[in-house]
């Protein structure tokens, strides 16, 4: 009897241990939370106070730019980065960066036009300076169906540069395949490939340029590439690809992308399946 009361109390400890272990985890992580939220609470009402007693085009700007930062999901709060890079341009219209943001944030908002008038106005005052804003205008004639004028930025910005980033190339691949140009976008999204080899969204844009060129097997072997690659991105590698957007949506941004593929695959399928019978 006495045997089996410390074996039971041994096996009940243990068990005790893990419950506890879990217990310790979960309240963790409900600090966690909870101190994000009231640090940003706290942060929010800090700089309300600050800007209404020393209001700066500058200080307006630095506030907008932290509420804009995707990578920080506690502070990330587009309402709160529109009203200062709004107050910013009040202030101090000549600010070097201030017409791209206020462009980003009519983008994210899918006020094309504006955003247009926002970017032209920054490149027609920094132009030299603001390199990324050839980007940013790209970007917007993209969404806004201007895909030719979109190309020409693109090809600006990429050609401006030494070693432009996997985005840039990415994203100029898009808009050549919307504007008709296939060969075109198929060369730069291989031109992304030979730096970044397992880079899903270059070799979704691969994928989709080779189908288009009618090279079905070549495109079905990049498209089960990417959806490969596509389980290995994380939410910081989807929101520094998506910067802007509300670190909220990363997850559900990450499973449209992974449907994007397979869907893209199954088509590729089809056609080699089609080609096959015939």
């Amino acid at each position: 009897m006495q045997k089996w009361f410390h074996v039971s109390r041994v096996k009940n400890q243990k068990k005790f241990d893990h419950i506890g272990a879990l217990y310790t985890v979960v309240l963790f992580v409900i600090f966690i939370l909870f101190f994000g939220n009231i640090q940003a609470f706290a942060v929010a009402r800090y700089e309300d106070t600050m800007f209404a007693l020393f209001p700066s085009g500058e200080r307006a700007y630095e506030y907008g730019n932290r509420h804009f930062d995707a990578k920080n999901k506690y502070f990330y709060d587009f309402k709160r980065a529109a009203y200062f890079f709004r107050e910013a341009v009040k202030l101090d219209p000549n600010l070097p960066y201030i017409y791209h943001q206020l462009a980003r944030v009519a983008f994210l908002r899918g006020d094309f036009p504006a955003a247009l008038l926002y970017i032209d106005r920054q490149i027609a005052d920094h132009g030299t300076d603001s390199l990324s804003s050839y980007y940013m205008r790209g970007l917007i004639e993209g969404y806004a169906g201007d895909y030719q004028s979109a190309v020409q930025d693109y090809k600006y910005y990429v050609e401006s540069q030494a070693n432009p980033d996997w985005a840039a190339l990415n994203d100029y691949a898009w808009v050549l395949l919307k504007a008709g140009k296939i060969q075109e976008a198929a060369d730069v999204a291989e031109r992304g490939l030979q730096r970044e080899p397992n880079n899903v969204w270059l070799l979704n844009s691969s994928s989709i340029a080779l189908y288009e060129l009618g090279l079905n097997e070549k495109a079905l072997e990049r498209a089960q590439a990417a959806l490969i690659a596509s389980n290995n991105v994380t939410e910081r590698m989807w929101l520094r690809a998506y910067p802007g957007n509300d670190p909220k949506v990363a997850k559900m941004g990450m499973t449209q992308l992974r449907e994007s593929i397979a869907n893209n695959i199954h088509t590729i399928q089809l056609a080699i399946a089609s080609s096959t019978i015939q």
